[in-house]
């Protein structure tokens, strides 16, 4: 066997080549019991971005608009706040930011119930400090939605 078969290339990568070797990892959120596709089952990772973008374009106009307009790092440090402040009140209550709302995703618990406001404000927390959000496990779930036991699903 070549040895760049059993690795994979640097385009498939290592999970095409275990795949290509037999190895069955099944959908997205299978594990937790989700839909493969259609309502209720994981978001995809492209709506997940855009709806922060969404959601930080927002808070950016808001930031500008109400506090900052004079100084562009105050902007930043007062749209971060606001995301922190928006993600909390939001997912809090009726589980999806305008962003995730416009592209028909919801924030819910593993079991599939609302997140609880401590759950809801460590993820946001974690959410805000960035690296969490692109440290992915197997289901597609950012580690700010593993560690507070949620699912960003398609509605």
């Amino acid at each position: 066997m070549d040895n760049r078969q059993a690795i994979g290339s640097w385009l498939s990568g290592p999970r095409a080549a275990a795949e290509d070797a037999g190895v069955d990892f099944g959908y997205r959120g299978e594990q937790l019991g989700l839909p493969e596709e259609g309502p209720g089952s994981i978001a995809r990772p492209g709506r997940r971005i855009g709806a922060i973008a969404v959601d930080w374009a927002l808070c950016m106009v808001i930031a500008y608009g109400l506090f900052a307009r004079d100084n562009p790092q105050a902007m930043g440090n007062w749209a971060l706040g606001l995301l922190l402040v928006m993600s909390v009140l939001t997912v809090g209550t009726v589980g999806c930011t305008p962003g995730k709302r416009l592209l028909g995703l919801r924030v819910v618990a593993e079991d599939g119930g609302r997140l609880g406001f401590g759950r809801v404000v460590v993820r946001s927390l974690l959410l805000c400090l960035g690296i969490p959000a692109i440290i992915w496990d197997r289901d597609g779930r950012g580690l700010h939605d593993r560690l507070a036991r949620a699912v960003q699903v398609r509605i």
